[in-house]
């Protein structure tokens, strides 16, 4: 058994130089085109599935990032839009270890502007500098927001002044890319103000604008709702209004019926009028035994025993007394005459002010802004859902009792109130079915990973195929065709002995070559014979060529 492979590569070896040497040359051009071809479909079937990394990048994060790759050893391709693939093994990771690097960038310039200052630098471009720099950090952050694709910050900081009155306060505009299909609302809107106005000294809020890529105002015009007697947030807090007791009535209801079998619809009607009053009220007087003493005088003046004054005015009555001299009259008939001059001339005089306090009440009252006024309410529940014996479904409508309960709990629930002029509507209906739109299922020639799946396998297929045809269709044959063994001719001489096999090929070489000195003579003979006919055929010869 181990001589036949010897022997079938002998008479496979024999067999191929056998051949002639153009079918030698064809032999091995075919060889070698089926052996680049299978070497080909191989690497072909080697090459990773490219997904890309990046799409959309700027000049400068597509060339850091190609170093990047490159220092990695990380294989990739740039398509005609300027994204860069990588094989999809690989995403993931690359993206990681870009980003610990801080790529991209997003054609932003951040504070690194301010580590390669040169020395000499003037202030003026220092300034310039770091507003660039401050430019570049703020559109980075607010890149980093999930629905915003690219954005441009520009500051203008004035010049700080002395004075008070010629002081002015910096201003942004922000230019916002955002992806298809994104919107931003206002909480974000507000977000991105706050964000930049915090991040610039003295910037006010009102200073920042926010523009989209189709030029559409973002952030809210100061006071232009206002101008017209309108206000955005009193329409906010009348629809949280509005959400709240609808919350608080499918709450209490959805314990009795279920979540799905009740719905509610509240039309609430506020007050957002503002209004101050002061009052300023007296009460009559009470009796002086009641009232509270504020203050109290008293005064009291007596006069006393003696002559009223008399005399001569005149100079001799201003000066003073002489020397003392005994009197005429004895002292005690002096104190007696006088006594009733006295008596008489004696008075009392008594005065007294009481001031007691008045009532008074001053009263300041603020009315309060988004009080209820009215409020209109309307509640749908489902019928209740009975199954029977057999196990088929029923809707039956609720009794007035259950009714009357959940008109009772509505109205605990809302507040009703019947001087306000509140409403109250309950229905009990049967709910539409509700037929969901089905959403058809995606064929499985049309669903991706069923796509993917099948290119894979028809390349595999489409490699198996084509080596199998080769191997077996040209390869196989050629092989098996030189692999025969060789049928030996008995070459006879013309004598009638048989040649051995070079004798034989000499012989045929000979004979071919006696063939062909016949056939020469013959020609000649010919022509001499009928030169007519063969200077015809040579025209003919030369009008067709």
């Amino acid at each position: 058994m181990a001589v036949a492979p010897q022997q079938s590569f002998s008479s496979l070896f024999q067999g191929f130089n056998s051949l002639p040497n153009a079918q030698k040359l064809g032999m091995m051009v075919a060889l070698a085109a089926s052996i680049a071809l299978l070497a080909g479909l191989w690497m072909w079937s080697q090459v990773p599935d490219y997904k890309v990394l990046f799409s959309n990048l700027s000049d400068r994060d597509g060339g850091t990032i190609v170093s990047s790759l490159q220092q990695m050893n990380v294989p990739y391709k740039v398509a005609d839009g300027g994204a860069i693939l990588v094989p999809s093994s690989q995403v993931y990771d690359t993206r990681l270890k870009l980003a610990s690097q801080g790529l991209p960038r997003g054609g932003a310039i951040g504070f690194e502007l301010m580590e390669t200052q040169k020395l000499g630098t003037s202030q003026f471009l220092e300034q310039v500098n770091y507003q660039r720099a401050l430019e570049g950090e703020l559109a980075r952050s607010i890149q980093s927001l999930s629905a915003v694709q690219g954005a441009r910050v520009h500051l203008a900081i004035p010049r700080p002044s002395v004075f008070i009155r010629e002081q002015q306060k910096p201003s942004a505009s922000i230019l916002i890319n955002l992806y298809p299909g994104r919107v931003l609302d206002a909480g974000q809107v507000n977000g991105i103000l706050h964000l930049v106005s915090s991040s610039v000294s003295e910037l006010p809020v009102k200073n920042v604008t926010v523009v989209d890529q189709n030029g559409n105002l973002l952030s809210p015009v100061a006071d232009s709702m206002a101008l017209g007697g309108l206000d955005p947030t009193q329409l906010d807090y009348l629809h949280q209004v509005e959400q709240s007791y609808v919350k608080r009535i499918e709450t209490i209801l959805s314990t009795l019926i279920g979540s799905d079998n009740v719905r509610a619809q509240v039309a609430a009607d506020l007050d957002f009028s503002q209004a101050e009053q002061t009052a300023e009220t007296f009460k009559p007087n009470a009796t002086p035994t009641d009232a509270a003493i504020r203050s109290q005088q008293s005064n009291e003046s007596s006069g006393g025993a003696g002559q009223p004054a008399s005399g001569v005015p005149g100079a001799l009555s201003n000066q003073p007394p002489g020397a003392a001299s005994a009197p005429l009259v004895a002292p005690s008939a002096a104190a007696n005459q006088g006594s009733p001059i006295a008596a008489s001339n004696a008075n009392t005089h008594k005065e007294s002010t009481i001031n007691y306090e008045v009532d008074k009440t001053i009263r300041h009252v603020k009315q309060p802004v988004g009080s209820v006024k009215r409020l209109s309410v309307a509640v749908v529940v489902n019928f209740r859902k009975e199954v029977g014996k057999a196990g088929k479904v029923s809707f039956k409508p609720l009794s007035p009792q259950e009714i009357a309960q959940i008109n009772n709990l509505v109205k605990e629930a809302m507040g009703f109130s019947q001087e306000r002029g509140d409403t109250l509507n309950v229905v009990n209906a049967s709910f539409s079915g509700g037929e969901k739109e089905e959403i058809p299922a995606l064929p499985i020639w049309k669903d991706p990973a069923n796509i993917s799946l099948a290119k894979e396998v028809l390349k595999n297929v489409l490699i198996a195929v084509i080596a199998f045809y080769l191997v077996f269709g040209v390869l196989r044959p050629i092989f098996r065709e030189m692999a025969k063994p060789k049928e030996v001719v008995h070459v006879k001489g013309p004598d009638g002995e048989e040649l051995t096999e070079e004798e034989g090929v000499i012989y045929e070489k000979a004979k071919v070559q006696t063939g062909y000195d016949e056939n020469l003579r013959a020609a000649k003979d010919l022509a001499k014979q009928e030169p007519g006919v063969v200077a015809s055929v040579v025209k003919e010869w030369v009008e067709g060529a």
